[in-house]
């Protein structure tokens, strides 16, 4: 019997004794080749010497100070790396412990700086379907997806949605990437202006949308037009790079893409690289002067905010990624990883696309290829696909609900920026065997 509650009561987990590198090893001697980076978190793999021993060292110094008291060098370095590199723009980093408390900072932030600057009937959040944004009130408020939102919509904000730029399911045949960027895109202006363009606050969004619809970058000029429309009706852009940000897409910031820069930008998962929970707001230099010249803080905050720990954490994996050069390796291995999944499953009849950016790839099941109709969700296949893999010694991200939180399969790979071209071939062919017997069962 188990006194821990976990996130399927009728299904136990296995039991993780050690990692190293790629692999996990379970409490009955197995390894998994962990090819989704848990939940696109462990970039480095597991064990890595470097942020081993700097975790060891930030320990014999200091393990814990409040902000309410102290900053530490640690932090301030974390945060003078992230800015060096950072979108223009943006000035200050504000640390956290997560994803979803980096969201719900930002929303808050985006909230705080216009009734610092005079504009309090600036209320109104804007985001897209099929986005996920955090599990806290806030974040879950602002993600559009539905499932997760269901049960909890009595003790969430008042939110709004607008189509994703999601090409596979939305682009109309024989419509541009140009055509489709600008039509996607003017529904944000056009729910501005419904709302009313003095009213709305931030619009907010992922670069490459994660696990709720499956490493789906947009196309086209889309986020120039976004954020085109934000500067034109004052409205803030956040930018959730949460799983698609620190290096995941071979750019340090996902949105480094799109050529565009936002007015706060939230981060976590591969920042800290699972060795310490870990997350961060960035926020612009506008931003910060409404506070600095207004009420001369931030209110709000965690206990845990800026932990010397996991802030040498954070800023050990950065280190890591910067001297091995493995941003180069994200971009040459995210090219190897699409090969290999276009040779698996390029013809398959069951997946209708293969998409992504870096290493953050996905594949689409289809049960029909030229209608693009999804599998009854009752048949569960990503679960299926899942436990076939785990069977296989393979470790990946499978989702369902793909299309409008019920409907589509996915699978997301995610693996550390360490891996080779042996690794790839061995995951794309450990995964082609668990979708080809999920698919059979």
């Amino acid at each position: 019997m188990t006194h821990l509650l976990h996130r399927s009561i009728h299904t136990p987990p296995r039991h993780a004794v050690s990692a190293q590198g790629l692999h996990f090893t379970d409490s009955e001697g197995r390894q998994y080749i962990d090819a989704s980076g848990g939940a696109a978190v462990s970039c480095l793999g597991h064990a890595h010497p470097d942020v081993i021993a700097a975790l060891h060292a930030q320990l014999d110094r200091l393990a814990y100070a409040h902000t309410g008291f102290f900053t530490t060098d640690v932090a301030e370095e974390l945060a003078d790396t992230l800015i060096a590199d950072a979108p223009e723009g943006l000035s200050h980093v504000y640390l956290v412990s997560g994803g979803s408390e980096a969201v719900e900072a930002a929303l808050k932030m985006a909230r705080q700086y216009f009734t610092e600057t005079g504009q309090p009937q600036r209320r109104h959040i804007i985001a897209r379907r099929q986005s996920y944004h955090g599990n806290t009130l806030g974040a879950l408020a602002a993600g559009g997806n539905e499932w997760r939102r269901a049960q909890f919509k009595p003790l969430l904000m008042e939110a709004h949605h607008i189509a994703p730029c999601f090409a596979y399911r939305e682009q109309l045949e024989g419509e541009t990437d140009a055509d489709y960027a600008a039509r996607a895109a003017g529904e944000l202006e056009a729910k501005i202006l419904e709302l009313g363009a003095d009213t709305v606050a931030a619009f907010v969004a992922e670069p490459v949308v994660g696990a709720t619809a499956g490493a789906v970058p947009a196309v086209g000029d889309y986020f120039k037009r976004i954020r085109a429309i934000c500067d034109k009706y004052g409205v803030l852009l956040i930018l959730d790079e949460v799983m698609c940000g620190m290096g995941r897409t071979g750019s340090l910031y996902a949105c480094e893409h799109d050529g565009i820069s936002p007015d706060l930008l939230t981060i976590a998962k591969g920042l800290g690289g699972g060795y310490q929970p870990i997350g961060a707001t960035l926020l612009s230099e506008k931003i910060y002067r409404a506070f600095a010249e207004g009420s001369g803080f931030f209110q709000h905050g965690h206990t845990y905010m800026g932990h010397p720990m996991a802030a040498a954490a954070g800023l050990a994996v950065q280190k890591v990624i910067k001297q091995d050069n493995l941003l180069a390796n994200v971009q040459e291995m995210g090219q190897e990883l699409r090969r290999h999944l276009q040779a698996a499953f390029g013809q398959h009849a069951h997946v209708g696309d293969i998409r992504g950016r870096g290493l953050f790839q996905a594949i689409e099941l289809v049960e029909d290829r030229q209608t693009k109709a999804p599998f009854d969700p009752s048949r569960k296949l990503h679960a299926r696909i899942k436990s076939e893999a785990m069977a296989r010694g393979l470790m990946v991200y499978p989702m369902g609900g793909t299309i409008d939180g019920v409907r589509g399969d996915h699978v997301l790979l995610a693996p550390p920026f360490i891996v080779t071209p042996s690794d790839v071939a061995e995951i794309t062919g450990r995964l082609s065997e668990a979708v080809n017997a999920a698919l059979q069962a």
